[in-house]
């Protein structure tokens, strides 16, 4: 293998790999013997014909997509490694000469890991969180907690109300026509959540339970079907049954039953306690996120837009199978939501060029102080993670490989150097 880099402007190189004659006529032969037994030919029993009257038949070219598809992964990967190149994005391959008995050439494009340069990171001004509990915030966390300790009845006695549980029965329709995804069955609704399309959830306020009725909207412009985009909708709408919340008197008897305090006046102490904790903590994390946007307006990268893109297509993921791991997935959450892929991607945008221009300036800063981490703080950090997955140490150190714990020590120097540069602020 023979490998040629061409430096590109913005943090783009195109790797030109040249793989001998010989390799490629191996690869060849080897898409042959995998699809054989699936090529019929006149005169021969399946998976018998000869590769030379298969190529007579179906022409020279029939088994180079797979020829190709084998040979280009290892010599990538051996080009990568020979460059040592940064690659931080998926490359954008484009063959260039693929013919029996010449070499097998073939481009990649990659965006590279960008350079940074610092500037200022150190005595940095930021603003001082105010950490005084206020007596609303405790009363909200007492309203959370009577919701939680709420029960909730059915009722039959009246039309629906703002802030009513319900179950609706539906069937939409556009023009008489009903459309894919308008029709549910015992569907759940808190009327007021903002569930569902603008304007529905208001016009079931007064409806009358069991009794049929019908909500007229109009899809938002955005909306995600091409189909519904604008269109003016009728849904028949059934509400099968109402409930509320009953929520239970803020009294002594409340903070027995929900905490360990005898008295209301005991609890809303605790309360206040653990609120000041949290407000630490996260005035702790705001000073942290200022810094760090402090230090990355100050240093200059150009960043490549693969780069970004493949951060964005990370996110992307992550965010399916956590939404996913709650029972709804990506296709119901573009429904409810109104969103495509194209637009959440457009969301995530900022968020994705964040998380990279944080970690390359984080990772110039650790560099720069240059921060180590010692095997023995890796150990004391495995053991954590080993406690959190009720895991013996030694075995999950085992389980890791070294790349695995490199990244790890990557990891607690960019924390550091958060730590560093947060400890340096000042606060104003």
């Amino acid at each position: 293998m023979s490998l040629q880099v061409e430096k590109l402007e913005k943090n783009m190189a195109k790797l030109t790999v040249e793989v001998s004659a010989e390799e490629l006529e191996k690869a060849i032969q080897g898409a042959y013997l995998k699809n054989k037994n699936k090529i019929s030919i006149p005169g021969f029993r399946k998976g018998k014909a000869p590769r030379v009257m298969i190529e007579k038949m179906y022409g020279a070219g029939i088994f180079y997509e797979d020829a190709a598809n084998a040979l280009i992964p290892e010599a990538y990967s051996k080009a990568v490694e020979e460059s040592e190149l940064d690659v931080v994005s998926q490359p954008e391959i484009d063959v260039t000469q693929l013919e029996k008995g010449k070499p097998f050439i073939f481009t990649a494009e990659v965006a590279v890991k960008p350079e940074v340069t610092l500037g200022d990171y150190k005595g940095l001004e930021v603003e001082k969180a105010d950490l005084e509990v206020k007596e609303e915030e405790i009363e909200a966390e007492l309203k959370k907690e009577q919701e939680n300790n709420s029960r909730t009845i059915d009722v039959d006695d009246r039309t629906v109300e703002n802030g009513d549980i319900t179950t609706i029965d539906f069937d939409g329709s556009v023009d008489g026509v009903p459309f894919e995804g308008g029709k549910g069955e015992d569907y759940p609704l808190t009327i007021g959540s903002g569930a569902f399309i603008p304007g529905f959830e208001e016009q079931l306020v007064g409806a009358e339970l069991g009794k049929e009725m019908e909500v007229h909207v109009t899809f938002p412009e955005d909306y995600h079907a091409e189909e519904l985009k604008g269109k003016a909708a009728v849904f028949k709408c059934t509400v099968k049954s109402i409930k509320v919340k009953e929520l239970p008197e803020l009294d002594d008897e409340f903070a027995k039953d929900v905490s360990e305090f005898d008295t209301l006046e005991e609890y809303k102490n605790d309360i206040k306690e653990k609120l000041a904790v949290q407000k630490e903590e996260a005035a702790k994390r705001a000073k942290e996120d200022a810094v760090v946007d402090k230090a990355i307006e100050n240093a200059s990268m150009e960043i490549p837009e693969p780069m970004v893109q493949n951060q964005i297509r990370n996110m992307v993921d992550d965010f399916a199978r956590r939404i996913q791991s709650q029972g709804l997935s990506i296709e119901q959450y573009f429904q409810f939501t109104g969103l495509d892929a194209e637009k959440l991607q457009e969301q995530m945008r900022p968020q994705a060029l964040k998380r990279i221009q944080s970690r390359l300036v984080l990772e110039k800063i650790a560099e720069a102080e240059d921060i180590q981490i010692a095997d023995e703080k890796l150990d004391e950090e495995i053991q954590k993670m080993a406690e959190m997955y009720k895991m013996e140490a030694d075995k999950l150190k085992e389980l890791m490989g070294d790349y695995e714990k490199e990244q790890m020590k990557k990891d607690m120097a960019v924390q550091e150097a958060v730590t560093l540069i947060a400890e340096a602020a000042k606060e104003v």
